[in-house]
């Protein structure tokens, strides 16, 4: 082991300690033999020398009784040479402490830079806080354009992140180059929108219950949803903010400030259709929210370019030492500007929102119309997942387990606070009103991603038990096509035959399975088809990269809804490794198996950050306050949970503090 006199100092510092030593051991040598010199001398006998006659006493023995000068001479040596020593360590120590050659000593004013470490641990927890505040953004940014309409015809995500569904999350150009087509009927979010998938599923269940409410709130003799629109959009809008109408409204009045507006049709006086009422309220919303869009996409180009940074650095990439503590700044600061970009529109959306006075109502509305619907469902997904279980193998049903059980654990959390949020309004106290409100929101987002998972998995074994058998003829036609020269690779001889045995015990095993009275795992039985042929090169045919797609897309739901759900926990490399795997370029299965190989890491890579974190408050009484903490739904900055997390970046997302009476 190393020294403790060593540990942490340069090659330098060694010279230094071996001066230190020798000066160390002069000093013992030399206060040794002084300490010695009297006995060494006690046994001397000098005669008296004898003196003149007539010679005075005094002056034949001056030195008797008395001291003479030479008697000085060593202790003066002694003093100086301690003297001079001492000067010389402050003078060595004053220019190894402006030459920064010291461990630990910094000169005033001047603060060390950080330590490679530092940089690490900045830039984890700058990553971690980003990744936060942009999944936070996003879940309440759906309540938002929900209050207003937007989430009926398809939800959030679909609408907010492009045209296609199953999409991944946005690169650096703002698109989702890493989409997975979908494959079965059921079209739901990619990774990076659980939480959409789960108000695009909910929407269809809501919308009556939706209208019902509208009704009541909408002007005599205008259509349901316009008036709605109107109703819902009008308490939270900002006045100075143009609408699209402006420009076509007669006598140049605004849409918003004149009553009825929206329902002008194409000639004056005539109602509008159905469709163009829905585009015009739809217009309305996507002004009003178009800010906190564009904020959040740039939050996620930001985001996703300092994960790719992180991942290059983990790698080992840049080599050099300064390159790399440069690479840890740039990460630093992709997550410092995503977090500016979502600060900059918080006050904006709180006012939008007016949860502290009159927008709470319909928000709370909102809110408890997707809680009602989440009931039934989750009281579905129970019965769902114990079928699942008795159908397929456990390992088919691993990604969901506890998910119906946590499910119930947020709603149960949603709903003391909705009935909190309920008491503040009577009691008008904005501050409780929105803070219950926010926590409300939070668990009901995770409830559904929750039960959404359940219900997806359940759509994909069904897809993947149903492609199996097509599965299985493609893979033989491959191996027939290698047998016979045509694959692509240049194997040789024995290591093209021990490939296609490997190849042909798969097969045989599926088969087996399939045929089997155990239950089977059919996602598994894709994933070993395709990853025994793919090894032979032939040229895959078009089931087999359906079937590819299919485990891949499936992994990266499954890995993105647990991190959603346990976000207070999860560390920053399994995000990263997420965030690179849903990014990945689905050229081919190739591809595809890189993404679902990422996929199940980063999950793996969550459950152990979960595990290592254990339950917080456990000792608390407050249903549900350990699963709102560990899914980041509180922040976990008091001792009662702390505040909702919020849209917004690292200085605005906590702010739903409960002010203290003054």
């Amino acid at each position: 082991m190393t020294s403790s006199l060593f540990r942490g100092r340069s090659r330098r510092a060694k010279a230094h300690i071996r001066v230190r030593v020798t000066h160390a051991v002069l000093g013992a040598l030399v206060g040794a033999g002084w300490l010695m010199l009297p006995l060494m001398t006690v046994a001397t006998r000098r005669p008296v020398p004898a003196t003149a006659p007539g010679t005075p006493a005094g002056a034949a023995a001056p030195g008797q009784g008395g001291t003479s000068a030479a008697d000085y001479v060593l202790p003066l040596i002694a003093v100086a040479a301690a003297a001079v020593l001492a000067a010389y360590g402050y003078l060595r120590r004053v220019r190894r402490t402006r030459t920064r050659t010291t461990p630990g000593t910094t000169l005033p004013g001047r603060p060390a830079p950080p330590t490679i470490a530092d940089a690490e641990r900045q830039a984890r927890i700058a990553l971690v806080l980003a990744d936060d505040c942009v999944r936070t953004s996003r879940e309440e940014l759906g309540f938002v354009r929900e209050r207003f309409g937007v989430g009926k015809a398809g939800g959030w995500a679909r609408e907010g992140w492009g045209e296609k569904a199953e999409a991944g999350p946005p690169t650096a150009d703002g698109m989702r180059t890493g989409s997975i087509p979908a494959t079965g009927a059921a079209a739901e979010t990619g990774a990076g929108s659980g939480a959409g998938a789960a108000k695009a599923q909910f929407a269809a269940g809501t919308d009556a219950d939706r209208r019902t409410r509208q009704e009541t709130e909408a002007e005599a003799g205008a259509e349901v949803r316009a008036g709605a629109a109107k109703a819902q959009f009008e308490p939270g809008a900002d006045a100075d903010r143009p609408s699209p109408q402006e420009t076509g409204a007669e006598g140049g009045a605004r849409a918003r400030a004149v009553p009825g507006a929206a329902s002008v049709g194409g000639a004056l006086g005539d109602p509008p259709s159905e469709t163009e009422t829905q585009h015009r309220a739809t217009a309305e919303v996507e002004t009003a929210t178009a800010a906190f869009v564009h904020a959040l996409r740039g939050a996620e180009t930001e985001l996703v370019a300092a994960f790719a940074m992180w991942r290059r650095y983990e790698r080992g990439l840049p080599g050099e030492a300064g390159a790399r503590r440069q690479a840890l700044v740039g990460v630093v600061g992709r997550c410092a500007e995503a977090g500016r970009r979502l600060d900059a529109e918080a006050a904006a959306l709180d006012q939008v929102r007016g949860l502290e006075g009159p927008g709470a109502g319909m928000a709370l509305d909102v809110a408890e119309g997707r809680f009602r619907a989440l009931a039934a469902r989750t009281v579905a997904a129970h019965a769902t997942l114990a079928a699942l279980r008795e159908r397929y193998a456990p390992s088919a049903t691993d990604p969901v387990t506890g998910s119906v059980e946590q499910a119930k654990d947020r709603l149960l959390f949603a709903t003391a606070h909705l009935n909190a949020t309920r008491r503040s309004i009577d009691a008008a106290d904005g501050d409780g009103t929105a803070r219950n409100l926010r926590a409300a929101e939070g668990a009901v987002a995770q409830a559904e991603i929750l039960v959404t998972g359940v219900e997806r998995l359940a759509t994909r074994l069904r897809e993947a038990a149903a492609l199996v058998p097509a599965a299985l003829t493609g893979a033989e036609a491959e191996l027939t096509a290698a047998r016979h020269g045509r694959s692509r690779a240049s194997l040789a001889t024995g290591e093209l035959n021990a490939r296609l045995a490997h190849a042909d015990g798969v097969l045989a095993a599926v088969r087996e399975e399939l045929t089997g009275a155990l239950p089977y795992d059919p996602l598994d039985a894709l994933r070993r088809i395709t990853r025994a042929v793919d090894r032979l090169d032939v040229g895959r045919s078009g089931v087999l990269d359906t079937a590819a797609l299919l485990v891949a897309r499936t992994s990266l739901e499954s890995a993105d809804d647990f991190v959603t759900v346990h976000r207070g926990a999860v560390g920053p490399e399994a995000r990263a490794l997420l965030s690179e795997a849903a990014r990945t370029p689905v050229a081919g299965a190739r591809a595809a198996f890189e993404a679902d190989t990422a996929a199940r890491a980063a999950r793996g890579l969550a459950e152990r950050d979960v595990r290592a974190h254990g339950t917080p408050y456990p000792d608390t009484t407050t249903i549900g306050l350990p699963g709102a903490v560990l899914g980041g739904i509180l922040l976990a900055e008091d001792p009662d949970g702390g505040p909702p997390a919020t849209f917004g970046g690292p200085a605005t997302r906590g702010r739903r503090h409960v002010r203290a009476p003054g």
